[in-house]
């Protein structure tokens, strides 16, 4: 055939965007500008970043559910240690990137070695960094550093006036290096080995607890990363923040075509996804008479189609093999 089935679910995800800018853009004056565009990353950066490194884990075939806990653990840590012990930021930042990282691994390693399902090791990572926010804090904690509030109210200025902040710059390096590691490196094609078929990828002398353990330490350091890219954006430590990220962005992948099974699944997808979950909101914002309980509906509508889709195709290419 001219085109892989694999690919459906994607150019569908991508075909879905489009349509919902031009009924934006039909529906509402001012919808259809840069700035809207770009805000939608703005808005959705940290989003995006947590969704990247939950693709990584879904196509090797697991889950995260810390990810949400993680990110308001790493604006606690953060606020906790910059404002209240006056740590540097040029130290506070790095500390708890490695954190996340630590955090994943463990995890990791508890699903490898322990042999424990991927879903009950997370849901137990979850309650425990949500736990941890109110050790340090009961309450929130703002942030008034000159480093953090200038990074906060930076703006990139682009041609027509638009302009984009250093969040959705973060959070795009990470998308494109996220492409990079998953297309062009070992490590990449061995997680799609692992989500194919964990039993072949041991049959293949490929490194199974490495490559799983490294899954969730990419996930670990992509949801402190989008911890700090919060803490950005609230200027601010609690222990309630991101409450339910982690179904955003499961739901933002699988809008992307990755399949929940494993083995198939793309960055490009995902980035889609959570543009979608993004244009859903300012829908709803521009209408001004829906509450923003619609976009959880729309979002399970979507999953609904998207899970259909992939099963029906999942069949097929079964049927096909067969």
């Amino acid at each position: 055939m001219f085109l892989n089935r694999k690919y459906f679910p994607i150019l569908v995800t991508m075909a879905l965007f489009a349509l919902m800018m031009a009924m934006g853009a039909f529906r509402y004056t001012g919808f259809f500008s840069l700035q809207v565009l770009f805000n939608l990353l703005i808005d959705n950066a940290f989003l995006l970043v947590v969704a990247v490194g939950m693709t990584f884990v879904i196509v090797s075939g697991g889950i995260d559910l810390s990810v949400g806990s993680m990110i308001a653990l790493t604006t606690m840590m953060s606020a906790s240690l910059v404002q209240q012990h006056g740590v540097p930021p040029l130290v506070v930042i790095p500390l708890v990137l490695l954190f996340g990282c630590a955090f994943g691994w463990a995890m990791g390693a508890i699903i490898h070695y322990f042999k424990v399902q991927p879903f009950i090791v997370t849901l137990a990572g979850m309650f425990l960094a949500r736990g941890l926010c109110y050790v340090i804090s009961l309450g929130t904690i703002t942030i008034d550093h000159p480093a953090y509030t200038s990074i906060a109210m930076a703006k990139i200025s682009l041609p027509g006036g638009s302009f984009l902040s250093v969040n959705v710059v973060i959070a795009l390096v990470v998308v494109l290096a996220g492409i990079f590691v998953a297309h062009y490196t070992r490590f990449g094609r061995n997680v799609y080995a692992l989500g194919g078929s964990e039993q072949s990828t041991l049959l293949m002398g490929l490194p199974v607890g490495r490559t799983k353990i490294g899954v969730y330490v990419v996930s670990g350091f992509c949801s402190s990363l989008a911890g700090v890219i919060y803490t950005f954006y609230m200027l601010s430590g609690y222990g309630l923040h991101a409450i339910g990220t982690e179904l955003d962005a499961i739901a933002a992948v699988v809008i992307g075509g990755t399949l929940l099974t494993g083995g198939v699944g793309y960055i490009t997808g995902t980035f889609f996804g959570v543009l979608i979950y993004g244009v859903i909101q300012t829908l709803i914002s521009f209408e001004g008479t829906l509450s923003s309980w619609w976009t959880r509906i729309a979002i399970g509508v979507l999953l609904f189609v998207f899970i259909v889709l992939q099963r029906a195709l999942s069949a097929r290419r079964s049927t096909v093999k067969l």
